[in-house]
């Protein structure tokens, strides 16, 4: 497999780019017509409402093959009890390309205890129940029956996460790979512009589906064998590191080990031939088949593990994975854009707008990123919980800041409603922009899951330089009067530069910052990937130092997840007593939930470690995977709401915490419960009124406090 990218601008333009650019992707015959055209070249299917803009992938995907010449229409959001929505734009002259939309569909639709949600904020109006679950299949299906002809490709993040077997969370069970269960021709992982623009380009060019076998970044269905390609059993890659250890000297010698010779003396004389290393770029990696590791957790553990071992671009190497009498073939990632392709997909002619169909409506996830500004992509940290490295990748391609400053004019002189204010200049992570390993030679041949985990690697750039730098160029544009960062931030990072800690704190900070220390103690910060509490502290001081020079009065908000693999009840206690000392009562939680594909899934689901070497005997976790002991760790997080208590004062006291039951300042619950809350009613004792714990935000006004104490749960 090449390690060596095309440009994905140098294409020869598809002769249909004589029409010319569309002012919008057609999401009807009507608009067709109004461009001239009398078919698509490709459709493309959606789960989200159609907004012109690049941090919608459809729109991205669609602009990007619309460079390259094709004509590219949108079905957004159809109705998939239907054939007939399928059928609007007449039959794909290339093929359909079928995603979910931003968010996996069913994390979508439903709460980490399984519950429908009431909203969607990828929908006009912000309606629940515009999409079906598994939306991908759902829609793919349709596709199939209104032409059964034409080539299916699946992409997005739906179809990225759950590429090979995974545990599905929803169904409590593993499931095959999605595009067996689609009955897709390809599906495209991770950020998906050079895999579609070369697929769409060769399938331009006569070739079929089953010839396109080469692409990285996608997955495919053989029945036989590849020749020439050296098969690798999974079970040979424990940890990371040469691939064939050294002979050993002392082993058995076989014909097919060694060679014998008979020097003049007349005595044999055993030579040991060199082991041959494979060639990466004919290695295939074999995985434990889906019908193996679906009844065994040790096999799915391991099967994450070594899937994780093969994501680094430079160095990954091919995985195969029986399913039934066929072969998933998953090619190595797609290599990253370079600075110069990044700022041209950013600066394709979006409206930034939803489509004009739409009307007045209201879509909620445009209402939050309409005058945001995204200046990256990728994520080194590794966090076991989250999806960005699966789907992104851990290298991180950062824009430069002559298109990141464009794209702010852009918006300062063409999106309505704005007042000067850049709600967020940002990314998955905001501060690792520019940020990469000091030589690429060792960043090709790393194998580590985290770039800062359990510490920061002494390879990793970490000067924030560039990052002030646009900074202050961004706030100093005529008409702009604030720049926010309200994207995740890593302060491990950010501690590595307290000028950079300064420049956000003085100038970026909209009176509270949000950032997630996820939990407070050892055992489940080392099964998130996360770092100490120590780097918080280190953090925060610097934060309230620059806060007080600058004359403003800010707080951090952290963020904590209830219910991660190798949480213990005594661990969530310790997490509760820290909020509680420090002040801080969040009425929205995180609940962990087993996105597909994620290592801390592999451990919900398998009760082992993937982040060491798996064996039957080897360490388990403890898993709160009961809805019981899930409700009691979220109840910790929200000590402070007395519908709680009840439910506290119990394990506290089957814990041997009794202690902690009490109405002084050192107690976590009081003894009695207010009446029409949870538990029978109970007045507080005469002259002893119980007091609620200073929050540490008393001077914000009513609305900003409110919204520092709330926070918002929900993370995409």
């Amino acid at each position: 497999m090449s390690t060596a990218a095309r440009s994905l601008f140098s294409y020869r333009p598809y002769w249909a780019r004589r029409f010319g650019t569309a002012p919008v992707l057609p999401m009807s015959r009507a608009e067709m017509d109004r461009l001239g055209w009398d078919s698509c070249d490709v459709v493309l299917v959606t789960g989200d409402a159609y907004v012109d803009h690049p941090s919608f992938g459809m729109a991205v995907i669609g602009r990007v093959l619309e460079a390259q010449g094709f004509r590219v229409g949108i079905i957004a959001q159809p109705d998939w009890t239907s054939v007939e929505p399928f059928r609007e734009l007449g039959r794909p002259n290339l093929f359909f390309g079928v995603t979910a939309g931003n968010m996996d569909s069913m994390v979508n639709r439903y709460t980490a205890d399984r519950k429908i949600r009431s909203d969607d904020a990828y929908t006009p109006g912000g309606k629940g129940g515009s999409r079906p679950d598994r939306s991908v299949l759902a829609y793919a299906q349709r596709c199939r029956q209104a032409w059964p002809e034409v080539p299916l490709i699946l992409g997005g993040i739906e179809a990225s996460l759950r590429r090979v077997a995974h545990y599905d969370y929803w169904s409590d069970k593993v499931r095959r790979s999605v595009l067996l269960d689609a009955k897709a021709d390809l599906l495209v992982y991770g950020n998906g512009e050079r895999q579609i623009v070369e697929i769409a380009n060769r399938l331009a060019a006569g070739e079929t589906p089953e010839q396109i076998t080469d692409v990285r970044g996608t997955a495919f269905m053989l029945a036989e064998p590849r020749p020439q390609w050296t098969e690798i059993d999974s079970r040979d890659i424990d940890r990371p590191g040469p691939l064939t250890p050294p002979p050993d000297p002392y082993a058995a010698q076989t014909p097919a080990t060694c060679a014998q010779t008979a020097p003049a003396g007349g005595e044999t004389q055993v030579v040991l031939a060199p082991r041959v290393r494979p060639d990466r770029q004919r290695s295939v990696v074999r995985m434990p088949a889906y019908e193996a590791l679906r009844d065994d957790p040790v096999l799915y553990a391991h099967a994450s593990r070594v899937l994780h071992l093969e994501t680094n671009p430079g160095n990954a190497r091919a995985l195969v994975q029986r399913h039934g009498a066929r072969d998933l073939w998953l090619n190595p990632p797609p290599l990253p854009l370079t600075t110069r392709e990044l700022d041209r997909v950013f600066e394709l002619p979006y409206t930034r707008l939803p489509h004009p169909a739409y009307g007045a409506e209201r879509i909620p996830a445009y209402e939050m990123i309409r005058f945001s500004v995204n200046i990256m992509r990728g994520c080194f940290g590794g966090c076991t919980f989250c999806s960005i490295t699966e789907h992104e990748g851990r290298i991180i391609q950062s824009r430069s800041e002559d298109s990141i400053v464009r794209e702010i004019e852009a918006i300062r002189d063409s999106t309505p409603g704005f007042t000067g204010v850049i709600s967020d200049v940002g990314g998955p992570t905001a501060n690792m922009y520019r940020l990469a390993c000091k030589s690429p030679k060792i960043e090709a041949a790393c194998r580590r899951p985290s770039c800062v985990y359990p510490g920061i690697c002494s390879n990793l750039n970490t000067d924030h330089t560039p990052l002030v730098r646009l900074y202050r160029r961004v706030r100093e544009l005529p008409g702009i009067k604030k720049v926010l960062v309200a994207s995740g931030l890593r302060y491990d990072l950010a501690v590595k530069s307290p000028e950079y800690v300064k420049e956000l704190v003085t100038h970026h900070v909209g009176g509270y910052l949000k950032i997630a220390p996820e939990h407070t103690e050892p055992g489940p910060l080392a099964k998130m990937m996360k770092p100490g509490m120590g780097a918080y502290d280190e953090f925060k001081q610097l934060f309230d130092k620059f806060s007080r020079q600058a004359g403003k009065e800010q707080y951090l908000i952290p963020y904590f997840i209830a219910a991660h693999p190798g949480t213990t009840d005594e661990d969530m206690m310790n997490l509760a007593l820290w909020l509680k000392r420090n002040g801080f009562r969040a009425d929205q939680v995180q609940t962990f939930l087993p996105s597909p594909m994620s290592t801390a899934t592999a451990m919900y689901f398998s009760g082992h470690n993937p982040l060491r070497r798996i064996r039957r005997d080897g360490e388990t976790l403890p898993v709160p995977r009961g809805l019981k002991v899930r409700r009691l760790h979220k109840a910790f997080l929200r000590y402070h709401d007395a519908d709680n208590w009840p439910l506290l004062r119990t394990a506290l006291k089957r814990m041997g915490r009794a202690d902690l039951i009490g109405n002084g300042k050192r107690h976590l619950v009081p003894t009695w419960q207010p009446a029409g809350s949870g538990g029978a009613a109970k007045k507080a004792p005469r002259g002893r009124p119980f007091r609620t714990q200073h929050t540490g935000l008393p001077t914000l006004p009513g609305k900003r406090r409110q919204a520092a104490r709330n926070g918002d749960g929900r993370r995409r």
